[in-house]
């Protein structure tokens, strides 16, 4: 599966973290930016669709290294899940995404992502 064909699950988290969160939680490590990811439980009552679901998505997106579960932390986007992401968030709610974490904020997040990206083994 290509990474775009995740957007409409990326695009539901956005609208999660930016719409209801209203927050966003980064996190910064020598493999670059990562970004906290909704639940699947949160993605799938925000979805209206069983949990179920969700959960082979999921594995679909971590497989195609877009996230990355680990228990008792939750789940976060990898260097190329956070370009994906943020990518998706200019893309289709840029003003709300500024509003949330600021222009300068969501440009240096995009910038830093698209380097880390493109320099790990996964992008």
């Amino acid at each position: 599966m290509s990474t775009h064909e995740h957007d409409d699950i990326i695009d539901a988290a956005v609208r999660i973290l930016l719409e209801e969160d209203r927050c966003i939680t980064v996190g910064f490590s020598p493999d670059g930016i990562s970004l906290r990811f909704p639940t699947t439980r949160k993605l799938a009552e925000h979805l209206g669709i069983p949990h179920y679901y969700v959960l082979p998505r999921f594995g679909e997106m971590e497989r195609d290294g877009l996230i990355r579960r680990a228990e008792r932390v939750g789940i976060s986007t990898t260097a190329a899940g956070t370009e994906r992401l943020l990518a998706v968030m200019a893309e289709r709610h840029g003003e709300r995404a500024e509003e949330v974490l600021g222009a300068g904020v969501l440009r240096a997040l995009e910038i830093r992502a698209a380097q880390a990206s493109s320099s790990s083994p996964e992008g």
